[in-house]
């Protein structure tokens, strides 16, 4: 354990019965004070599995948790949730109905400073006006802020969320999740938070470890992970990025849907090599001779996502600004901006060969 490591896990594994594949398989990570992680994955790979083994509510079948200088669980020993210090925010707030939100947020605290200390903490989450009030009188993001509030108030040394924003509706969270990451820095609490939303692990996060099948395929801060994903699962999941088949014409070049491109020097191509183009990265021209044919559309408020078909059974969806739209069936032609298109998984820029494939910065 590095001197600088708050929280280390060593080889966790995790198998529950009945089931061939293990929930958590051989993950190892270490979280430094003050930082913020996201666990981040589709359901079923995992990441609420792994808090749940940091929080004591299920024991590993091997490894070793070690929360500063205690273990909380080495193996099949493990202390109780109570006795780990940790604090807990649940995607359902859990508030105690016939308790005032001071009192909500007091529970469980001893001593004279128990109320000085509540509202310390609601002040610190913009709710210290509604001290008196009951959860039911409270909106479904006022709730998740006294549950945040709550889990701070005993000053554990590391707070754990599981999926909070899950049941706000868009614009509460996208509200809450800017006011969550500056409450956990303000407070200088070490956190780790559960979500399978991507734009929430890379706004709240420090660094995000993306999940799969039980294991961690990358760990990264969230711009490493958009920039520089490490396999094709990251490079779809994190930026919806497209994917097209690659055909070597010999000499440094290759043919895709989208036209020839030259090949990085001494870069040969492997079965899974590919061309990687993120969605933002192209340019629509409205062409009426254009080979490339719009197939659907989503209006996504600031931006427009369009459906190409590009023949040779291959499909190319494009973010493009929404104030001009362009009409499905109608004919486009493409631009790139320049790097845009990598060599994956090599992560290396292809050239393209078609001048006007490029954009000029």
């Amino acid at each position: 354990m590095t001197a600088s490591a708050l929280l280390q896990l060593e080889r966790i594994c995790k198998t529950y019965p009945g089931r061939p594949r293990a929930a958590v398989d051989q993950i190892s990570l270490e979280l430094v004070s003050g930082e913020i992680l996201g666990l981040l994955g589709p359901s079923g790979c995992g990441k609420t599995s792994l808090l749940r083994l940091i929080a004591g509510f299920i024991a590993p079948d091997q490894g070793c948790i070690r929360l500063g200088d205690r273990i909380l669980a080495e193996g099949r020993s493990t202390l109780a949730p109570e006795q780990r210090q940790i604090g807990m925010v649940f995607q359902d707030y859990a508030l105690f109905p016939h308790l005032s939100v001071l009192d909500n947020v007091g529970f469980g605290l001893r001593g004279r400073q128990a109320r000085d200390r509540s509202l310390e903490v609601l002040e610190l989450v913009g709710l210290a006006a509604l001290a008196r009030h009951f959860p039911h009188e409270l909106s479904g993001g006022q709730q998740q802020r006294v549950a945040l509030a709550r889990a701070l108030a005993p000053a554990p040394p590391l707070i754990l969320l599981d999926e909070p924003l899950s049941n706000l509706d868009v614009q509460v969270r996208l509200e809450l999740r800017e006011k969550m990451r500056r409450i956990l820095m303000q407070a200088g609490a070490t956190a780790i938070l559960v979500t399978h939303d991507q734009e929430e692990a890379m706004a709240i996060c420090d660094r995000v470890a993306v999940m799969r099948e039980g294991r961690i395929e990358q760990l990264d801060c969230p711009e490493l992970l958009y920039s520089q994903p490490a396999t094709r699962f990251v490079a779809e999941f994190v930026t919806q990025a497209n994917f097209l088949r690659l055909q070597s014409r010999g000499e440094g070049q290759v043919s895709t849907a989208l036209g020839e491109f030259r090949l990085p020097e001494n870069c040969p191509l492997g079965p899974d090599s590919a061309l990687m183009l993120r969605q933002e990265d192209v340019q629509l021209i409205a062409d009426p001779q254009g080979t490339v044919v719009i197939q659907d559309r989503q209006f996504l408020g600031r931006e427009h996502r369009y459906f190409l078909d590009l023949g040779q059974g291959e499909e190319l969806q494009v973010l493009a600004a929404a104030q001009r739209g362009l009409a499905i069936g109608s004919r486009v032609r493409l631009r790139l901006y320049p790097g845009a298109p990598l060599l994956f998984p090599q992560r290396l820029p292809l050239e393209p060969l078609t001048p006007e494939l490029t954009l000029q910065p």
